[in-house]
């Protein structure tokens, strides 16, 4: 017997003019960019970055292009590669949905590494305050998933809150999308937000806070797969993994090394010596 609690029906369509449906997925988009590009431009007016105001201007519409191109590539990749190669017209048509986090956050380190280069601004400059805004358009990114009914858990009667998903049969599954919109949106912003915010000597690890939110969004990602559902079309890739779960080991690998290679800016030792 079923015991849990309904799935909220919410129009995936958040308004409609005329022919054009502007949907919640897209306005996760949006306000993610554009609150990640908001807090950014405070960011960087807090103590010594080289990420100034106008380069945050400048490099928001390659990281638009990074997360968008990327995004799609690594679902293409990673996901449905066989599908595409049959229908490659379809890799075009993003409004059909299929996007991949992981190849969005290999589009965005492309585009960051090249804007770096072009701009003449350390890169993991860039990264470290990239990493304290990206976990806004993350939570808003799930809770899209949630409005869509789609990502959703596996079948469980365990907890108390497991609902029953348009297109995911009669059983009662985990709203996986909220915990990792928990987990990987609201916690990991509390947490390299805190570290910028409250305690400076990582703000000015130039890497650590990059490093960091590698190694924690991979722990999530990997722990909360357990909840999910895996992909219809992929199932389990080895043993009981999921392609997310196998995805999230080289991040995790990328940033411990990060966090290890991380050093005081220059701009600090200076000042510290002018303090002496």
């Amino acid at each position: 017997m079923y015991s849990g609690i309904a799935f909220p029906d919410i129009d995936p369509i958040a308004f409609q003019l005329g022919f054009i449906a502007i949907r919640w997925y897209s306005l996760a988009y949006i306000f993610g960019l554009i609150g990640a590009w908001g807090l950014a431009r405070k960011m960087s007016r807090v103590g010594q970055s080289p990420f100034t105001v106008l380069k945050i201007d400048d490099f928001l519409v390659w990281a638009t292009f990074g997360i968008i191109i990327g995004g799609r590539l690594g679902y293409v990749l990673f996901y449905n590669l066989r599908y595409f190669l049959e229908f490659p017209l379809h890799i075009f048509a993003l409004w059909e949905g299929g996007m991949s986090f992981h190849g969005g956050l290999l589009g965005v380190i492309i585009a960051t590494l090249l804007f770096a280069w072009k701009k003449q601004v350390p890169a993991l400059a860039i990264g470290d305050i990239i990493a304290c805004v990206t976990p806004i358009g993350l939570l808003l990114g799930r809770l899209a998933n949630f409005i869509n009914g789609e990502l959703y858990g596996r079948v469980s009667h365990a907890v108390p809150w497991v609902m029953v998903f348009p297109g995911g049969g009669p059983e009662p599954r985990h709203p996986s999308q909220l915990y990792e919109a928990a987990c990987e949106g609201l916690i990991l912003f509390i947490i390299l937000n805190g570290l910028w915010w409250f305690v400076p000597k990582y703000r000015n690890r130039t890497g650590f806070l990059s490093g960091l939110f590698f190694v924690l969004y991979g722990l999530f990602r990997f722990g909360l797969e357990f909840f999910r559902e895996p992909d219809a079309h992929l199932g389990f890739i080895w043993e009981k993994l999921s392609m997310g779960q196998l995805l999230c080991l080289p991040m995790i690998l990328f940033g411990l090394w990060l966090i290890l290679k991380s050093r005081p800016t220059v701009i600090l030792k200076k000042a510290e010596r002018q303090n002496r």
